[in-house]
């Protein structure tokens, strides 16, 4: 069967070692980062991590790649992604 194509063809993986290395495929832009946080795009929307003493080890946006050090303590997704209209809880339990 093909792929339709909506279908999102870039997978993306993430592993995390000792909550110290943190490996990402996927990774379309870094958006921003600093000792705290780093806020990357992927190919599953807006990834937000966020630790202390962190830098980046490893960053090849041709393959998509991205490895992070330091003491990893959160990874969140952003639903919706920038530029996309955000809705409150209302305006979801609405439609």
């Amino acid at each position: 069967m093909g792929q339709s194509m909506t279908e999102k063809t870039i997978r993306q993986e993430i592993g995390l070692v000792n909550r110290r290395t943190l490996a990402i495929s996927g990774v379309s832009q870094v958006d921003s980062f600093d000792s705290e946080q780093f806020l990357l795009e992927t190919s599953e929307g807006f990834l937000l991590i966020k630790g202390e003493n962190l830098h980046l080890k490893q960053l090849d946006l041709e393959s998509g790649e991205v490895a992070i050090e330091g003491k990893i303590t959160t990874l969140t997704y952003l639903d919706e992604g920038a530029g996309k209209t955000r809705k409150g809880f209302f305006g979801k339990l609405f439609r």
